[in-house]
């Protein structure tokens, strides 16, 4: 399986990617709590669309949750302009 994600035109395999069009309907997010009201959660920094969902709820621990990287796989070869240019909305080419 695989697809061309938004920053680059060469395939790449779905996994190392963050397109939506995966063979599941699982994701994970780190996002902010911002409040609760009754049972519904004020979230920030969501990384799923709309509609999607909610299967677990864990504290964020950087004990656990924190990964260091030292690089990013095929996403350091895409210089910083190009990305910014390409992540805007209504990119056509």
């Amino acid at each position: 399986m695989r697809v061309k994600p938004f920053l680059q035109d060469i395939e790449r395999g779905v996994f190392s990617t963050r397109t939506p069009w995966r063979p599941n309907a699982l994701g994970l997010s780190i996002v902010e709590l911002v409040c609760r009201e009754g049972n519904m959660l004020h979230l920030d920094g969501v990384d799923i669309l709309e509609g999607t969902p909610l299967l677990d709820i864990k504290p964020y621990t950087a004990k656990f949750d924190l990964w260091k990287t030292t690089g990013n796989g095929w996403q350091d070869d895409v210089d910083e302009k190009t990305a910014w240019r390409r992540g805007k909305r209504g990119y056509g080419g």
